[in-house]
């Protein structure tokens, strides 16, 4: 049972409190509400909450054109990059209704910058003009397209990971598995609060009982973002990576996860069932840590300790002859 030594810290409480009707939510809705995030996310309060860039990697942003689509890409170089660095593949959260790349500023350009490696945030398509498989194509699609042309985006086709938070990391898990069967070779998965299980079952984990009332996601929120983003008829299996038979032959995986969060026995279960099938899974568990507290630094401590565990996993698999990176702090 969680004790008061368990709870987030109070700045986190107060700003996270959460008194959005999920269940009534429509479709119109939620992209209202995505609209005015973004349109907080330059905010001075926002950039307390979400951390500061790494002054060290610059950003740009760019657009790929896919079939009937057009993509942007906010992409995180190391200033000192050579002609060709590792790609790391990134993915916000949001629930697949939700988010931006730019939450994710303060991780992705400290990782651009210290594997160093060249990471490119997903602007994947959102629900519910645009439910799943869409966000899937689009992060897969784009992986392909990046790789067709390694020289022109300055990566290094033999070094790949994938990196997602919550429903980003479905969407870099499902990413890992396709590529399994299809290429293009993954060589690291980084998912941090992922959730795994979109079926009737993802409200039966213990950690969704012992954890409600912790500020970051609520079983509302969750099955509200369920009922937006799975169109009806699309088998929820086949976007629940924990519930696929066959988790062999995957890159290793690290799963980072919040002893406060909704999601974390999902994180740990889906990390059960890749060692289970001979993949290589290591769980990190962080004590008063909410769910997607990565994004948010200005209000979790955690996410210092994290972002170095993420840094020192993925550089080990990206430059495997380099040595551990000097810890940073937030």
């Amino acid at each position: 049972m969680h004790t008061i030594q368990d709870k987030a810290p109070l700045r986190a409480r107060l700003i996270l409190k959460d008194t959005q009707d999920w269940a009534a939510l429509t479709g119109e809705q939620a992209v209202a509400l995505r609209e005015k995030a973004a349109r907080m996310q330059s905010s001075r309060m926002a950039r307390v909450i979400a951390g500061l860039p790494d002054r060290r990697a610059r950003i740009e942003e760019r657009t790929l054109d896919l079939p009937g689509r057009r993509l942007r890409l906010r992409v995180h170089r190391p200033r000192n990059a050579g002609p060709r660095a590792p790609l790391i593949l990134s993915f916000h959260g949001g629930g697949f209704i939700a988010g931006t790349p730019e939450q994710n500023d303060w991780l992705n350009s400290h990782l651009a910058a210290h594997c160093p490696a060249v990471v490119v945030s997903v602007d994947y398509r959102l629900a519910p003009r645009h439910p799943l498989p869409e966000p899937i194509d689009d992060g897969y699609d784009t992986l392909v397209r990046i790789l067709e042309d390694p020289g022109g985006w300055g990566v290094d086709p033999a070094a790949v990971a994938v990196l997602g938070e919550s429903a980003g990391g479905t969407l870099a898990a499902l990413i890992t598995l396709r590529a399994r069967k299809n290429g293009p070779p993954i060589h690291a998965q980084a998912l941090t609060c992922p959730a795994t299980d979109w079926t009737d079952a993802l409200a039966d984990y213990p950690s969704i009982a012992a954890n409600t009332g912790h500020p970051g996601i609520s079983l509302p929120k969750m099955l509200a973002a369920r009922r937006l983003s799975l169109p009806e008829g699309l088998d929820a299996r086949s976007v629940s990576p924990v519930r696929y038979e066959d988790l062999s032959g995957l890159p290793p995986a690290l799963i980072v996860t919040g002893a406060l969060d909704l999601l974390e026995d999902q994180g740990a279960r889906y990390a059960e069932r890749l060692r289970a099938d001979g993949t290589d899974a290591r769980v990190v568990r962080y004590p008063k840590a909410v769910h997607a507290f990565l994004s948010m630094p200005g209000l979790i401590p955690a996410a210092g300790p994290a972002r170095h565990e993420i840094l020192t996993f993925l550089r080990g698999h990206l430059h495997p002859e380099a040595g551990s990176p000097k810890a940073g702090g937030r």
